[in-house]
């Protein structure tokens, strides 16, 4: 056994341990000690960023949600604006038109007017030019003077009745 080189290693690997280890083993423990703590400050700096990230995922949610319901209320509410802009102007339109048609009715009925006065002065001209012609043919000149008086002195008693 003293000539076995396994022997020797375990020998010597149990002195080096023995005369070194607490110098090796200080340094190597508080060099695993710092690094198991880095590690955790690694793990709960993580887990902070992930409920920090969850967080910000529920907010950016919750907006988008918020955005959706706005656009969704602003889209109805340019609807209903547009329909009533779309009904106002149909009654406007109906309104214009209705306009118009009376005008043109109005306009019709005063050339309906102005047509049968004119058709009326015509026939009057006509039948005093008549009446004129056959009275110089029928009546002697002192009998047609004696008309005209007679019409002139009666014209404010006509005159004032057809106004009453």
């Amino acid at each position: 056994m003293l000539h076995e080189p396994r022997f020797w290693t375990a020998v010597a690997f149990f002195l080096f341990f023995v005369l070194f280890g607490r110098k090796i083993w200080a340094p190597l423990a508080t060099a695993l000690d710092a690094r198991a703590e880095r590690i955790r400050a690694d793990l709960d700096e993580a887990a902070r960023l992930r409920r920090e990230a969850e967080q910000m995922l529920e907010d950016a949610t919750r907006e988008r949600e918020t955005a959706l319901a706005e656009a969704r209320a602003l889209v109805e509410h340019s609807l209903a604006e547009a329909s009533r802009i779309a009904e106002d102007a149909r009654r406007e339109a109906e309104a214009v038109a209705a306009r118009r048609e009376q005008m043109a009715r109005d306009r019709i009925a005063a050339s309906e007017r102005s047509a049968v006065r004119e058709v009326r002065q015509v026939a009057i001209d006509v039948a005093v030019q008549a009446t004129r012609d056959a009275l110089a043919l029928a009546l002697p000149a002192e009998t047609g003077q004696q008309i005209v008086d007679r019409s002139i002195a009666d014209l404010p008693a006509a005159l004032s009745h057809r106004a009453a």
